[in-house]
């Protein structure tokens, strides 16, 4: 790399959405040049993995507009606020989308999907302890749960049948951790 460093110069809002944000932003380059790039500024998200007492997971299949279809994933959703604690939001969107509460709620893993072009960071936790309650979906949710063994779910992800990259980052999360005692 050359002696410089890279630094943004400017930033140009292009659309506010409901969910993001997209930027453009003027980047100064090591070497001098000046670049555009874009940016999908997102609040951030928080993910389970909700595992029920005979250790089956349940999961969520809804519809999702870029695949035109529905997937199979782990309950999620965006934090209502930016300060939103990720633990907090993983325990309201357990509840809305399951019914379930958890009585016990531990970080699996909190990353980054996308850092190329977007601000997005998902923490997943994994909840334990499950009490069984009512659904609270949103005016615009319509789901089904199904319960799933963690091993039958590996083994549609490496089928290439689960593609969500927070749903494949939770449940590899989990499964080594489970396996490896480090729950």
């Amino acid at each position: 790399m050359a002696n410089g460093k890279y630094e943004r110069i400017d930033r140009t809002l292009i659309h506010r959405g409901a969910v993001i944000d997209e930027y453009v932003d003027s980047i100064s380059l090591p070497d001098g040049r000046i670049e555009k790039w874009d940016l999908v500024d997102h609040k951030g998200a928080a993910a389970v993995v909700p595992v029920r007492d005979d250790g089956r997971i349940l999961m969520v299949r809804q519809w999702r507009n870029p695949s035109g279809k529905e997937l199979l994933e782990i309950p999620a959703g965006k934090l209502d606020a930016r300060d939103e604690p990720m633990e907090e939001a993983a325990a309201r969107e357990l509840k809305e989308e399951t019914g379930y509460s958890a009585g016990k709620l531990s970080l699996l893993v909190d990353f980054c999907p996308t850092v190329a072009y977007s601000s997005e960071r998902i923490g997943i936790y994994v909840a334990e302890d499950l009490v069984r309650g009512r659904q609270q979906l949103d005016d615009d949710e319509f789901l089904d749960v199904e319960a799933r063994d963690a091993d039958e779910l590996v083994q549609q992800i490496l089928r290439g049948e689960i593609t969500d990259g927070k749903t494949i980052a939770g449940l590899f999360a989990y499964v080594y951790r489970r396996d490896h005692g480090s729950l």
